[in-house]
């Protein structure tokens, strides 16, 4: 290959295609490009510049086209493969993975998908593409080789020592949460946590919990397995209003203070203590769900309302949105009173997370990995917002954006001449662009005539919320 990028066997036209994509990586700063570059090879493939079965050069060849050295381009191969995109035989050079595309496509889709959806906007998943596979293989052969045969038994049912340590060093210095080890349990995820305390607060005579409207979906038949209803509980501009929650007689609340699901807004300042004040009034629960509380993009991001008194909340969260929901990894901190009971549901429900993944997480916590995924994460989901922003601008003149620059979806309301919502659903899924208007999650109707629609972009390439959005604008005038 020579610096036009015109080697036949460095891939032919698939390749040329995609040579130019690299070249910014190469300009970057020099401690940023190593990651620019693996970032714009992977691209390349995402978007089809790579196709499947093209033969890419070699490290070495690459390396003198680009002017960068030979490592950074080896490192880049190695992660790519690593990741599945690429694939490498011993002497026959590296290839764009024959399964590359169809990976990535089942890792942007939600589960369970829309039939026949070009373009899926539903919130709930991030890009499971980032997750860090390279990082985490190498993690598990060292925890392997390192990790104590007894660790191997039969866990403590709050979770391996060396992981609510961790746990709760990382959660005091990001969330601002008062996290003792021994007040902290490990979870399946946010689910278990929530049916763990579901199970507790039966024990203490409640039938009743309050939640927020809107709010997530989820919560209620996690709380029904345990035998508790749930009462709707409406917002205002500040978070969950505090008249109705008063007058509802409910002892425990369910509440997303840092981020709000899914209207995404912020408790103020004012809204957290009157709601703390609410609790110690009626001796009473929070349950702070800080799903996707790392994800602030504009400023540092709120902290935690357990750390203003832990004893009236009960914290929540998980690497569902940081790593991925599969790894089934939550954590669960309780206020001290609690604590018992919840260790010994946890014991009787399925006998403690298992060691091995624990381990993994410890590990990867306590060597960096993690902050490091996260500052990758909030890069990306910055800018599929931002394009978000930008698209909805120019295809839907008048559109408005609400909530605080965080997460991993937004509120998009659009001009009433774009309505009713259900009709614009419907126009936007006959052009194969699948959405979720805000009422979906609201219990109480709403007065407002506009269309407002909650808008997943993690999930999606920039390419991708581009075309959505475009589909869906031409959609809505025919």
């Amino acid at each position: 290959m020579t610096s036009s990028g015109t080697n036949p066997t460095a891939g032919g036209p698939s390749w040329n295609a995609a040579w130019e994509l690299l070249l910014p990586a190469a300009a970057a700063p020099a401690r940023q490009r190593g990651r620019a570059l693996q970032s714009a090879l992977r691209d390349a493939v995402r978007t089809g510049r790579l196709a499947a079965g093209t033969r890419l050069p070699s490290s070495r060849e690459l390396a003198a086209d680009l002017g960068v050295s030979r490592g950074l381009v080896t490192e880049a191969y190695e992660q790519l493969t690593a990741e599945g995109y690429l694939r490498s035989d011993r002497g026959a050079g590296t290839w764009v993975g024959d399964a590359a595309r169809a990976a990535v496509r089942g890792a942007r889709d939600l589960a369970p998908r829309a039939p026949g959806a070009l373009v899926d906007f539903r919130p709930g998943t991030p890009d499971l593409s980032l997750f860090p596979r390279a990082a985490w293989a190498a993690a598990h052969k060292s925890v392997l080789t390192r990790l104590p045969h007894h660790s191997l038994g039969y866990p403590d049912p709050r979770g391996l020592p060396q992981l609510r340590t961790s746990l709760a060093a990382l959660l005091t210095r990001r969330r601002g949460v008062v996290a003792d080890p021994e007040h902290l349990v490990v979870c399946s995820g946010v689910a278990q946590a929530m049916t763990l305390l579901g199970f507790v607060l039966h024990g203490h005579g409640l039938r009743t919990v309050g939640t927020e409207d809107p709010g997530s979906p989820e919560h209620a038949p996690l709380f029904a397995a345990a035998g508790l209803t749930m009462t709707q509980l409406r917002l205002d501009g500040e978070g969950l209003a505090t008249g109705p929650l008063a007058a509802s007689g409910v002892r425990a609340v369910v509440t997303t203070p840092a981020h709000q699901f899914p209207t995404g807004i912020a408790y103020s300042a004012q809204r957290r203590a009157e709601l703390l004040g609410w609790a110690r009034a009626v001796d009473g629960l929070i349950v702070e769900d800080d799903y996707d509380g790392d994800f602030r993009y504009d400023r540092a991001p709120v902290g935690a309302l357990q750390g203003l008194d832990p004893e009236r909340v009960a914290y929540t969260g998980s690497v569902s949105k940081s790593l991925a929901p599969g790894l089934r990894l939550g954590w669960l901190v309780v206020p001290s009173r609690l604590v018992e009971e919840v260790v010994e549901r946890k014991r009787t429900m399925d006998l403690g997370n298992p060691a091995l993944g624990q381990a993994l997480l410890a590990d990867f916590i306590d060597r960096g990995g993690y902050d490091r995924q996260l500052r990758r994460c909030q890069r990306a989901y910055r800018e599929r917002r931002d394009t978000l922003v930008g698209a909805l601008s120019e295809h839907f003149p008048g559109a408005e954006v609400s909530g605080i620059a965080a997460g991993l979806h937004i509120i998009a309301r659009l001009p009433e001449r774009y309505g009713p919502e259900r009709r614009f659903q419907e126009r936007a899924a006959g052009a194969g662009v699948a959405v979720r208007p805000l009422a979906d999650y609201r219990v109480a109707q709403s007065e407002d005539s506009g269309v407002r629609l909650v808008l997943g972009y993690a999930h999606l390439a920039p390419s991708d919320i581009t075309r959505g959005v475009r589909l869906m604008a031409r959609a809505a005038v025919n």
